[in-house]
């Protein structure tokens, strides 16, 4: 088949997140597919921005459409994304006479995309699939505390309920939403769960060695006898490293550090709080590229992975840095309230509940207690829920499958 992905932030090994775009791609060109995926040429979740234009990565057509940089939630990514879509919807004909996709799939976190996917796959008489990262508005309204009343809240809205009445195939990361989209008019028929997962080839062979500042940091941690609790990831108000730091107060004294390699809007100000308020027991590194992760992971006693305590979670969570913490055989502590728990389904290591800094910093003194052998049984037991459930071989052909249907 010829499959056209739109997906606003899709990324790159060599460019930064969002991978998920890029691995289901690789996938279907393995498996014979032609795939083209149109993304912007700026985004906030990238290390580095492309320069726009078309470009062939292992198999895989991209096409970077030239938008404006941003920063922040305002108005410049609205701006972002209009110039995203209007150039996908005026050129809708020259796209289609050029790839003639037989699937096209809007895949933006944002839902907006949906109706310049549903003008191409009409005009290719193609398979339209909508997937779901995030339930749009009702995420930036719970999370952010957005107006429902907000005008681009109510442009979500419309655009995610366009979505469910037309898509033929709705692809959904969250496991728990099916009330939810069913109350919004979908045919459940029409869903199936593709949750998020890991490539194996990252994980096989000699890993790609660790920056030398992140390596010596943590072989100091080691060398004084500590254990290292290690972040890798984002670092924006959805990952509450603020509670995790308020922990870090509480856990003065405790022959405990912790690693924060990431970065992200908030990084500036989780810096700046580390730095005023003395917290010496917490270390910020700048970000590694996705293939110095493995390593870096080797290195650290536990990880740490915490959401707030909001109610869009009950609709599940799909985290990438939680598959990677688990394929490396790593013990979690994990501080959410969710419909979904992998780290409690596998039993690789404890739930506590979120923003509740006595819990974390409980949490954390009670896992590095554990006996290193036993860490090494929990985090065993989270590898092999990985690979039962989260390779993403699996998930590319879970995906067409629903395709197919």
């Amino acid at each position: 088949m010829n499959i056209l992905l739109l997906n606003h932030y899709a990324g790159h090994p060599s460019l930064g997140m969002e991978y998920r775009p890029y691995y289901l791609a690789r996938e279907w060109v393995r498996l014979g597919h032609r795939v083209q995926i149109v993304a912007a040429s700026h985004s906030h979740v990238r290390t580095h921005q492309p320069a726009p234009g078309d470009q062939l990565l292992d198999g895989i057509r991209y096409r970077w459409l030239p938008t404006p940089a941003y920063q922040g939630n305002g108005f410049g990514r609205a701006w972002n994304i209009f110039r995203f879509l209007w150039p996908l919807w005026r050129d809708a004909r020259a796209l289609v006479d050029e790839f003639r996709p037989d699937v096209v799939i809007a895949s933006s976190t944002y839902p907006m995309d949906i109706w310049v996917a549903r003008r191409i796959a009409r005009l290719a008489q193609a398979t339209l699939v909508f997937e779901v990262h995030d339930l749009w508005p009702l995420s930036p309204i719970e999370l952010s505390g957005m107006s429902p009343k907000h005008p681009f809240m109510l442009l979500c809205q419309a655009a995610e309920s366009s979505a469910y009445r037309h898509a033929d195939r709705v692809v959904s990361m969250l496991p728990v939403v099916h009330d939810y989209m069913a109350s919004r008019g979908l045919d459940l028929k029409r869903l199936a769960i593709v949750p998020n997962g890991i490539t194996l080839d990252e994980w096989q062979g000699t890993p790609a060695p660790l920056r030398e500042d992140v390596a010596a940091a943590i072989a100091l941690q080691r060398a004084a006898g500590r254990t290292v609790v290690g972040y890798a990831g984002s670092m924006g108000l959805p990952n509450a490293l603020d509670v995790l730091l308020d922990a870090a107060k509480r856990l003065r004294g405790e022959p405990i550090a912790l690693m924060l390699v990431g970065d992200g809007l908030e990084r500036e100000r989780l810096v700046q709080r580390i730095a005023e308020e003395g917290l010496t027991n917490v270390q910020w590194l700048p970000p590694i590229p996705k293939a110095q992760v493995p390593s870096l992971l080797a290195l650290i006693d536990i990880a740490y992975i915490g959401w707030q305590r909001v109610p869009i979670y009950r609709f599940g969570i799909a985290p990438n840095k939680l598959m990677d913490y688990m394929m490396a055989s790593l013990p979690v502590l994990h501080s959410v309230a969710a419909g979904n728990d992998p780290v409690a389904e596998s039993g690789c290591g404890f739930t506590v509940a979120p923003q509740s800094p006595q819990e974390v910093a409980d949490g954390l003194k009670r896992l590095a207690a554990v006996p290193p052998a036993e860490r090494r049984a929990m985090g065993e037991r989270g590898r092999a829920f990985v690979m039962a459930h989260h390779t993403y071989p699996v998930l590319a052909e879970r995906f067409l499958q629903a395709v197919r249907r």
